[in-house]
């Protein structure tokens, strides 16, 4: 009989591969904004809002916060890292002391000050793992949560334009992908702060599938005309769990 354990981190490592792919999603944006020279119309918050949200999986995850979850730690850190990278070129290609640069410069240092917050307060002031996995896993869940805003605001946009034009089908399937996988990740040695928002994740992507479906009929692709929605709708599926 295969043991747990073994399960478990098979299927860690399937996620941390799944959650690649979403870290990666972003990309085609990118290599618009370095073709073009410009950040046009697209926004730099989902990617400020990722830095954190990888943060406080990265600490979530560590042996002193919570033992035995190395896989949630490596697959953040990496995400982590292309989520600057990220920024970084919003940074690099927006116009003089403009408002994304301003936003990119106060976003991070807010950020990094409640990083730094955090970190006192659950290795300071909390002295055991069962406490830090209290207060980390909360933000955690908090934190994917606000992020889940996103993708109901393209589904709202969706029903009412009864276009899936601008809702892409493969970050709907990793996004499914991605809550189930983490989910059946957090099940097997139960962690409900890893549940809770994986299964919100698995849900709204499934929903997100099925909206695709309902509405696939009735979506005019060849349209490249104005529509009643934005041009590019970004759906950010990169968090990794």
């Amino acid at each position: 009989m295969v043991n747990p354990s073994t399960i478990r981190s098979i299927i860690g490592i399937i996620g941390n591969v799944i959650s690649f792919g979403l870290f990666l999603s972003p990309v085609p944006t990118i290599w618009k904004i370095y073709k073009n020279k410009s950040v046009q119309q697209f926004s730099v918050v989902p990617y400020i809002a990722t830095i954190l949200n990888c943060v406080m999986w990265v600490i979530y995850g560590l042996p002193t916060v919570n033992p035995d979850h190395i896989l949630v730690v490596t697959i953040n850190g990496i995400g982590l890292g292309l989520e600057a990278i990220y920024v970084a070129i919003f940074f690099f290609y927006s116009t003089g002391w403009c408002l994304t640069r301003k936003k990119i410069t106060f976003g991070l240092i807010g950020e990094a000050i409640f990083t730094l917050i955090v970190t006192m307060i659950t290795f300071y002031v909390l002295h055991t793992t069962k406490k830090r996995t209290v207060l980390m896993g909360a933000l955690c869940v908090a934190f994917n949560i606000i992020m889940y805003i996103s993708p109901l605001t393209v589904m709202k946009q969706v029903i009412k334009t009864k276009s899936v034009k601008y809702m892409p089908f493969p970050l709907s399937l990793t996004n499914f992908l991605n809550g189930v996988c983490w989910t059946a990740y957090a099940c097997i040695h139960f962690d409900v702060w890893m549940v809770v928002p994986n299964g919100l994740g698995a849900i709204s992507g499934l929903v997100q599938l099925m909206l695709y479906g309902y509405y696939y009929k009735t979506t005019d692709w060849s349209d490249d005309g104005p529509s009643d929605g934005p041009k590019e709708i970004e759906l950010k599926g990169d968090q990794a769990v």
